[in-house]
């Protein structure tokens, strides 16, 4: 592993009540179709960067967004999603050797399939966490 480490969702909220910043590195139309999650009850706003764009094809301006956007390297610690942890974990690597303090959430947003191939056995939204559909 080349980031800080790996959180449930649940230990994910728990470190953006203490002040770290949520990075949704989902495409666009994930944040518009299937929701977003709500950090309104922490002090940071979430960020929304693409980590793969429209096709599946990688964001080559990843980190320059992410610089644009997060505060210094050193400020705060960054907690990364998408839907599985599968980009996320991606996400965090790169922020990491950017030099930020990077996590990964397990299980995503959505979180694992069950066996019909619906994703309701774990993730973001069905450990209850708070979201919006698509109001970024």
């Amino acid at each position: 592993m080349s980031y800080a480490g790996d959180l449930s969702p649940t230990e994910a909220w728990a470190k953006l009540e203490a002040g770290a910043i949520l990075v949704d590195v989902r495409t666009e139309g994930e944040w518009a179709h299937i929701g977003i999650p709500d950090t309104k009850a922490t002090e940071n706003d979430p960020l929304f960067i693409q980590w793969n764009l429209a096709g599946g094809a990688p964001n080559p301006h990843f980190v320059e967004q992410l610089k644009r956007q997060a505060p210094e390297e050193t400020a705060v610690e960054l907690v990364f999603l998408c839907r599985s942890g599968a980009r996320s974990a991606a996400a965090a690597t790169a922020a990491t050797a950017a030099g930020y303090t990077s996590y990964n959430v397990l299980e995503g947003f959505e979180g694992d399939t069950d066996r019909f191939g619906e994703r309701t056995v774990n993730g973001w939204k069905n450990r209850g966490l708070p979201t919006n559909l698509g109001k970024i």
